[in-house]
């Protein structure tokens, strides 16, 4: 039988608001509710960003960990995995703190210092400007500090320099096994997805490592195909894009996880419960 493949339901992000997509939670019920979906259509796991009311990101523990136990209560057996990177200008105390405050069973771990910015796609005009830091002193104490709280990293690669930084840092033994990986393609200041260059990703991981891999936009689809017919995993949601692939507003995350769901489908690949997801990223 072909290996189970996992589906990771982005549901927010920091930089995706209601007047992108009306169906982007901001409330922790939102959360629960949109997360419930998304389970019954197919996700093992939910990426979180919390939200405030208004809905601009929040480094706030006490929003991060009423959303985080609204979705555990509306749906036990979703795996819940949380951002390090709540929103531009925090602090990598304000980032971690609530790491190790709420201990989810997963969270993002970033990799390298970056542009991170939004831009016409057509024209080029930039409208933000941001520099992403994740330097290696955080790389070091962030990794060291999910992996003493029983929090298992997300490691977020957007381009090989980060992949290669986190095998350099993962000298110290950091890190314990498996490590799970996922590609990021299309953030403007990343690399923009090519098959190729996820080929060059793909044989530079170290063995017995995971892989999943989520895009920006209509890069989100191919890049889906290409992960889950390597053996990898999927991410959708409305982080990541905001539409179906037809140009319609998605209803929600849950009609993202439906789209991998039949991607997975014509590819033969079963879909892992949370259960069997866990025991694949070795949560357990």
């Amino acid at each position: 039988m072909a290996e189970k493949v996992i589906i990771t339901a982005a549901l927010s992000g920091a930089g995706t608001f209601k007047n992108n997509n009306p169906a982007v939670p901001y409330t922790p019920e939102e959360f629960a509710e949109e997360a419930a979906r998304c389970y019954e259509a197919g996700a093992a796991m939910v990426h979180v960003h919390a939200r405030q009311e208004d809905g601009m990101p929040t480094h706030d523990v006490g929003l991060i960990k009423a959303t985080h136990d609204a979705i555990k209560e509306r749906t036990p057996g979703l795996i819940v995995n949380l951002s390090s990177a709540v929103g531009m200008g925090k602090t990598p105390e304000q980032r971690l703190t609530q790491i190790i405050e709420i201990k989810p069973e997963m969270a993002s771990l970033n990799t390298n210092t970056m542009n991170f910015g939004m831009l016409d796609r057509k024209t080029g005009q930039i409208f933000v400007d941001y520099v992403f830091e994740n330097t290696f002193t955080m790389l070091q104490d962030f990794g060291k500090a999910m992996e003493e709280n029983g929090v298992k990293p997300e490691i977020e690669v957007y381009d090989m320099g980060g992949l290669d930084n986190t095998l350099l840092i993962g000298k110290q033994g950091i890190f314990s096994g498996p490590l799970n990986y996922n590609f990021v393609w299309g953030v403007a200041g990343g690399q923009a997805f090519r098959p190729d260059a996820f080929m060059a990703l793909y044989h530079a991981l170290p063995e017995n490592s995971n892989f999943t891999t989520c895009g920006v936009g209509t890069e989100e689809f191919p890049c889906i195909m290409q992960s889950c017919m390597l053996g990898g995993h999927m991410r959708v949601g409305l982080e990541d894009n905001v539409r179906m692939p037809n140009g319609e507003l998605a209803k929600g995350s849950y009609e993202l996880v439906a789209c991998a769901v039949t991607v997975a489908n014509l590819l033969g690949r079963p879909i892992a419960t949370p259960a069997e997801a866990r025991e694949i990223m070795g949560l357990l």
